[in-house]
């Protein structure tokens, strides 16, 4: 049977040995629910609080400010719609970017469609807001600002620690979107001065349908979900255990070894960047040359039809998505899709991202 070389990481990732392992008890041993008394769900309340101690630990956090969530949709969701509402005596404007992925930009479309105001800010070709445009676009009626910490199509980190700058000057939240950046880059909320972060776990080795939402000590955010009074009566629902447990094992691991294992992958990034365009014609780099992921390059090759390079790689063994783009990543999390904005129309794009640590 011929080898299958999956280059889709951008979309998912495995669970890793180490993560699983640690999930197994808690499908049917350590079975209790963690909102119970008796002993086996005082077990599984002790591996949630272990789980919340290790996220917050990971993005410089208090163990109380992490709330398990199902997914970076649902944090993002959690988020903006939180902030809205108990919010919205104070202010009804939010500004976001053009380039959000579909979880931030649809609820705003949400949010519009109730009364609120939506700012969408530009990028340049490179996928970065300007801080100008975004400290004009303020008013005496802005509430949020929600910005990706990377995006997930061309890798373009945005300047984060000045927008928080920004958003506290003038006293608005700030939250930020950080599912493709969470085990790809070091993030402090604090050093930040970031509100409220997004993450989801199968981006980092973790399971899937499992998310954390990180909220700032005395940020007002409603609950957008009835039912019982999990999660500090935050966020109804019987705690995934098993989930849980596993983001917290997946991000505690993203973070070992880190800076070796980031000097070596920005070197092999570098190098295959350099390679396709020496060696391929037509080609354009998209995104930031120095300010983007560690494990992303995301390419044009102007002139392929983006189907028929897919089929064709697929027969070869090799599995990769497109959407008008094609997104190729070397064994680790990130993503791109078409961006207008960025390369002609009829252009091919390949993203390759992060090696397997």
């Amino acid at each position: 049977m011929e080898k299958i070389r999956y280059f889709d990481h951008a979309a998912t990732t495995a669970t890793k040995e180490e993560v699983l392992k640690e999930m197994l008890p808690y499908f049917n041993l350590n079975y209790g629910n963690a909102s119970s008394m008796y002993s086996i769900g005082r077990k599984s309340r002790k591996a949630v609080e272990e789980a919340r101690q290790k996220t917050a630990v990971a993005i410089g956090a208090e163990t109380k400010e992490v709330y398990f969530t199902s997914c970076g949709s649902e944090s993002d969701n959690l988020a903006i719609k939180g902030v809205a509402y108990a919010n919205h005596k104070r202010g009804n404007h939010i500004i976001t970017t053009k380039i959000e992925h579909p979880a931030v930009l649809h609820t705003c479309q949400h949010l519009e469609r109730e009364g609120f105001k939506v700012t969408y800010l530009n990028v340049n070709s490179e996928g970065l807001i300007s801080l100008n445009e975004l400290e004009e676009a303020i008013t005496p009626q802005t509430i949020l600002i929600s910005v990706m910490f990377a995006n997930n199509e061309i890798g373009t980190i945005q300047p984060i620690k000045e927008i928080g700058e920004i958003a506290k000057r003038h006293h608005i939240y700030f939250h930020t979107d950080a599912v493709q950046a969470i085990g790809n880059l070091r993030i402090n909320v604090k050093e930040y001065n970031i509100d409220l972060l997004s993450m989801s776990a199968h981006k980092f080795y973790g399971p899937k349908g499992m998310g954390a939402l990180y909220v700032k000590t005395g940020v007002d955010f409603e609950k957008i979900q009835d039912g019982g009074h999990q999660e500090r009566n935050m966020r109804a629902g019987t705690e995934n255990v098993a989930g849980i447990v596993g983001l917290g094992k997946a991000i505690e691991l993203a973070y070992e070894n880190f800076d070796k294992y980031n000097e070596k992958l920005i070197s092999l990034r570098d190098y295959y960047i350099s390679q396709v365009q020496e060696k391929i014609p037509n080609t354009k780099l998209n995104g930031h040359k120095e300010k983007r992921l560690p494990g992303n390059a995301n390419i044009s090759f102007e002139g392929v039809d983006g189907e028929a390079l897919l089929l064709n790689l697929d027969v070869k063994g090799i599995c990769a998505s497109s959407r008008f783009s094609m997104y190729i990543r070397f064994f680790r999390p990130i993503s791109c899709i078409s961006s207008n904005w960025i390369t002609k129309p009829n252009c091919t794009r390949v993203t390759t991202c992060n090696i397997w640590r």
